[in-house]
Formats: structure tokens, C-alpha cells, sequence
């Protein structure tokens, strides 16, 4: 079995973030979203990964190289320009050749894992196997309509009026089979190429098509909401370590992870809580559910159910919370009435708010 790894998409939904970078390599617990989906591949025993890429090729290529620290071997395939993903099939095709392989969206969070539903799909080796997830809202995903059997009756693409609560989670495993459907279909009318419509093909035309559900914790990090929720999930299942400095004034409580190179001067951090390489934490409290990147400045501030990215600088704010702080990002204080923010910042922004 291979795999393909989609992580090409623009990543509208987390502006400013991804105007300057992959949506994909936006960090939970200070960990790109893309190692995550690296190793639930991995844990398959599948080590042969295509990754999909776009205009921001050049950053995702860095950040993961060749795949060899992860016990990988990545080829990088290009795309254009966003036509669908069931295009990123075809333009695959070389690489995949027979192979039965899984196809995961890059910007997935699934921390148990697929192994179950990849035993599924090996048990009984269907043409398609897809991943679907019960949710409230049915009409913003794609929608699988299933038999008693668990087989796919039919699919389809943001319904009005959903005839099922099983969305499309963006996990599919397939074989060979799914290019003659990719090769069938044509445009839909937003101009892309559809995997819905290919495995509905494959439905229509008789093959065994299935589904699994997927019973653990799943969001689709695809905007700050998501992306703050996701961050404390991981963090719950923290094991503490402290490998930086830690001074006989400050308080660590709870599970709390201190990198090297990182120094606690004089601040209480309440766990569970990452503090990144090199990162300065000073006259600070860092309250429950917070990342803090690499090389990052935090002085005389408090902020709590955040992410601040690498480099970020926070001085002299008492209030933030449930906020995201981009890469280099400076948030400070100007001499107005004190209160509590929620933040957004950019990379490369500066903001001032009230002391």
C-alpha cells in the first residue's frame, strides 16, 4: 500500500496565517499539523508517501525533506493549481501505479489514528473504503448515504437536505479502481474534478463501495476555532518534561513541558503547557491548554488556551486568552484602561493593546 498526502490547498479559512504559510504546517502542541498525519500513515506500515503540494511546494518540502527522519520516503508531486481531489489522483497515477493506497487530507487531525479502518478496508478490499464521522451539521460536507451492510448507497456534496449525519472526513482508501472513475467524471461546476463524484461513479456502476466510522477525536484544522480546540486536546494527554531552565522562583504545575534551551525566570506555568526551544519566559503566568513555539519573549504577561508560533514576542499583557499569535508577531501594551482580548495576529504583525 502507498499513500497520498493532499497538502496543497490555500488554506482561506486561516488568514492571516496562511498568507505566509502552509496551512498544513501550523503547529498543535508544537507539532506541524503534517507530522501528525505523517506518523498515522506510518503506523500503517505504509512508508511509501506521495505529498501533494502547490504553490507553497518549497516550505512544505523543507519542513519534511526527504521523509528520512521519519522513517519515510516522500515524493513530492506538484499541482498547478486547485482543481479538485480527485485531479490529485490523476496527476499521481505515475507514482501510484497498481497499488492499493489511502489518500489523506493534510490539514486532518485524527490522534487515535486510522489502523481500524485500514484493517477494514484490507479485510475485505473493496474498490473504495471511506471514513465518515457523525456531525450535527451535515450540509456543509459531503454526505454518505449507507446500506445495513455498511455499504455506500450513494453520495453527496453539501445537501440542502441531508438524508444521513455521516460526513466525509477526508480519509480514503482505495484500489486500483478508482482511476477509471477518476478518468470517467468530468468538471463539476466550480470547475473541479470531484472524489465524490469518482466514488459515486464507482457506485453506480456496481463496485463495492464501503464505509467505517471513525469513533475518536476528529477536527479538520482548518480555521482558529478548530485549531485552539485541537491544541488542547493534544495537550491533555501531555507527559511533562523539563529539558530547559527552570529558576527557583517559578512554578511548574501540572504537566508542563520545558524545551531545551528554553528558560522560566520568576513566572508559574499551569499545565499542561508547551514552552518551545529557546523560548524566554519572564515575570509571566502561562495558564492551562498554551503553546509557546521556539524563541519566543514572553515578559510580565499572562495568557492562557493559547498558541503563540515561533518567535512570537507578548510584553506586559495580563488578559490574553484563546488567542493565536503568528510567527515574529509582537503584541504589547499601550497605557489604556486594563481587560481581558482575544487575538488573531499575523505574522509579522505588531499590536498594542491596553495595559
Amino acid at each position: 500500500m502507498k499513500a497520498l498526502v493532499l497538502a496543497g490547498g490555500s488554506g482561506t479559512r486561516l488568514r492571516p496565517f496562511s498568507y505566509s504559510m502552509p496551512k498544513q504546517l501550523i503547529p498543535i502542541a508544537n507539532t506541524p499539523v503534517l507530522e501528525y498525519v505523517l506518523r498515522n500513515i506510518l503506523d500503517l506500515g505504509v512508508t511509501e508517501i506521495g505529498v501533494i503540494v502547490g504553490d507553497r511546494a518549497a516550505e512544505i518540502n523543507q519542513a519534511l525533506g526527504d521523509g528520512s527522519r521519519f522513517g519515510a520516503r516522500l515524493t513530492y508531486i506538484q499541482q498547478d493549481a486547485p482543481l479538485g481531489l480527485a485531479h490529485t489522483v490523476s496527476i499521481a497515477r505515475d507514482f501510484l501505479g497498481d497499488d492499493d493506497f489511502v489518500m489523506y487530507l493534510g490539514d486532518n487531525m485524527l490522534p487515535e489514528g486510522i489502523a481500524g479502518i485500514a484493517e477494514e478496508f484490507a479485510a475485505h478490499r473493496p474498490a473504495a473504503h471511506v471514513v465518515v464521522y457523525k456531525v450535527q451539521d451535515p450540509r456543509s460536507f459531503g454526505v454518505a448515504e449507507l446500506g445495513p451492510a455498511g455499504e455506500v448507497l450513494r453520495l453527496v456534496e453539501k445537501p440542502q437536505e441531508p438524508r444521513s449525519d455521516l460526513a466525509l472526513m477526508g480519509v480514503y482508501f482505495f484500489t486500483a479502481a478508482i482511476h477509471e472513475a477518476v478518468r470517467a467524471i468530468e468538471p463539476s461546476a466550480r470547475g473541479e474534478l470531484e472524489i465524490t463524484d469518482a466514488i459515486q461513479w464507482l457506485v453506480t456502476s456496481g463496485a463495492d463501495v464501503r464505509a467505517g466510522q471513525y469513533e475518536g477525536y476528529w477536527k479538520d484544522t482548518g480555521n482558529v476555532e478548530d485549531l485552539l480546540d485541537c491544541n488542547r486536546h493534544m495537550l491533555d494527554s501531555l507527559r511533562p518534561s523539563v529539558a530547559g531552565e527552570v529558576d527557583d522562583a517559578s512554578v511548574l504545575a501540572g504537566p508542563v513541558v520545558v524545551e531545551e534551551g528554553a528558560r522560566i525566570v520568576r513566572s508559574h506555568i499551569e499545565g499542561p503547557a508547551i514552552i518551545g526551544a529557546g523560548t524566554v519566559v519572564e515575570d509571566s503566568h502561562i495558564g492551562p491548554h498554551t503553546s509557546i513555539g521556539r524563541g519566543c519573549a514572553v515578559t510580565g504577561s499572562r495568557l492562557e488556551y493559547s498558541i503563540a508560533l515561533d518567535g512570537a514576542s507578548v510584553t506586559g499583557v495580563q488578559g490574553l486568552r484563546s488567542s493565536v499569535i503568528g510567527r515574529s508577531a509582537s503584541v504589547g501594551t499601550t497605557e489604556e484602561s486594563t481587560g481581558r482580548y482575544r487575538l488573531v495576529v499575523g505574522d509579522h504583525t505588531r499590536v498594542e493593546v491596553a495595559a
